[in-house]
């Protein structure tokens, strides 16, 4: 992982692609820990997490990871995610921020000397050559080691760096006391 000290640094997390791939490799993260890896290697000038809520919801499983990150020096961009059914008659949600967290790119660039991607999604490669022809050095956050990998071949190639999820976990991640009680199967 390569950084300057000196260069202002973003942090651009799209959640959903984050929490998949997260999944996959089979641990959560501990987001203060992103915060100081990032914060010990440049200037980290701004971290954006985001994410779509299902608003109907009494209780969303994400309330309280945004109501964190939002106290935590994170800023957190959301929208209601649109429920529909489809042609089988399950009910399916849908909430893509890929044009919210692009257009904040692109607004914060200008101010930025390196930007951090968090996300595999190949939609994103045209972001990224958009900000490096503005100057800007991208990196690309996610994982080649899932099965199947999580980042978009095109996106990786686009990138400046690309860093492997599976890497930062042993600074990341959250430590197991943390995770709260595991289950114990009793016989």
């Amino acid at each position: 992982m390569h950084f300057y000290a000196t260069e202002r640094v973003a942090l651009f997390i799209d959640g959903a692609n984050l929490h998949a791939a997260t999944k996959s490799l089979g641990f959560d993260i501990d987001f203060k820990r992103l915060l100081a890896l990032f914060a010990e290697k440049a200037r980290l000038v701004r971290a954006l997490y985001y994410t779509a809520l299902v608003e109907d919801q009494e209780f969303s499983s994400l309330r309280p990871l945004v109501d964190w990150l939002t106290y935590n020096a994170f800023t957190v961009v959301t929208k209601p995610a649109k429920t529909f059914t489809d042609v089988e008659g399950r009910r399916k949600m849908k909430g893509n921020m890929d044009v919210e967290l692009a257009v904040d790119a692109m607004r914060l660039a200008p101010h930025l000397d390196h930007i951090v991607l968090f996300s595999g999604d190949g939609d994103f490669r045209s972001l990224v050559a958009a900000i490096q022809e503005r100057g800007k050095r991208v990196s690309v956050v996610s994982s080649l080691v899932t099965q199947p990998p999580m980042v978009a071949d095109e996106l990786r190639r686009q990138a400046d760096q690309f860093i492997d999820l599976a890497e930062l976990e042993p600074i990341i991640s959250r430590d197991a006391p943390q995770r709260g009680p595991r289950a114990v199967a009793t016989a």
